[in-house]
């Protein structure tokens, strides 16, 4: 396990020793990965830092709001990038296939922000288990298998790259960061376009997103996952009023975890889930069912792409 006061000392110590003189871009989510390395880079190398977040159009509802209320006092600069990320998946149904233009999609803007003050390098919230599974074939995370090969940044900066999720969290707690952002949920960086199954088109992430917020309002407080969202599975036939629909199918999934690496279903009571999925129908008129997924990790993953 890692020292978290140990971890500190020495992440700073490296990262303005990377750093130089420069300026850094770092990508600046608002999940913990990210605003830990925000928080480690501020005390290496100060206003050198410039934090980036993009908004991709794939987010949670109202998370930039949110992002932009949490860390205005870093001078974050945003991104409104929706119709860039949008046209990067159109026609794109390999999940593969979408996590590298997400990861392509990423580095350009980065890229292009960066032109802007010269900054040479790009710092980046990867943790260990991002590795393992990129370079072990089970899915491309976009910030290291969805990476694209050729990239202008000289260098890119990982103080995390060794940590797993419960180890990031502990370091977390060290820097002083708010329990907001400490225990914050996962949330994937391709963003909602992975709790989308095929093509991502608008109508589509508008249901996941609508449907991620209702599982988040019924079960974070009640049940204390260590994740929970909603997924669009596909089309199937459903019935309401006295009408025949062909309407969206949307999962539920809510694990506990450590590290991520493994996972098991919660046990959520069945009147809950008649709740959430009466929610999702009644609030989401193009849902026709709703159905909840209690597979674990193995032999599933915890996303769904």
């Amino acid at each position: 396990m890692v020292n978290p006061k140990q971890f500190v000392r020495e992440s700073v110590a490296e990262i303005a020793a990377e750093a130089g003189s420069h300026q850094v871009v770092i990508a600046l989510s608002g999940g913990v990965d990210s605003s830990v390395c925000a928080a480690l880079a501020a005390r290496a190398i100060g206003d050198r830092l410039i934090p980036i977040y993009v908004d991709t159009g794939l987010m949670r509802k109202d998370e930039t709001v949110r992002i932009a209320r949490m860390f205005g006092d870093l001078n974050l600069r945003i991104v409104h990038a929706e119709e860039e990320f949008l046209g990067a998946l159109a026609g794109i149904s390999d999940p593969e296939l979408k996590r590298k233009a997400i990861g392509e999609r990423f580095i350009r803007i980065f890229e292009r922000e960066a032109r802007k003050t010269g900054a040479p390098f790009l710092l980046q919230g990867t943790i260990y288990p991002d590795r393992i599974e990129s370079e072990g074939g089970i899915k491309s995370h976009h910030n290291v298998g969805g990476m694209p090969l050729h990239i202008e940044f000289e260098k890119v900066i990982e103080p995390l790259r060794d940590l797993y999720k419960d180890e990031v969290r502990e370091v977390a707690g060290e820097l002083g960061l708010p329990p907001e952002i400490q225990h914050r949920m996962p949330f994937p960086g391709p963003g909602l376009a992975v709790r989308v199954i095929g093509e991502v088109t608008p109508e589509k992430i508008e249901v996941v997103r609508e449907a991620n917020w209702i599982v988040e309002e019924e079960l974070v407080d009640r049940f204390l996952p260590w994740q929970c969202f909603a997924a669009v599975l596909g089309l199937g036939t459903g019935v309401k009023g006295d009408n025949r629909v062909h309407g969206w199918i949307v999962a539920v999934r809510a694990v506990n975890s450590r590290d991520g690496m493994t996972a098991d279903p919660v046990e959520i009571p069945y009147d809950v889930l008649g709740k959430v999925s009466s929610r999702i129908t009644a609030e989401i008129p193009s849902v026709a069912r709703v159905v909840y997924d209690i597979t674990p990790k193995p032999p599933a993953t915890i996303e769904y792409e």
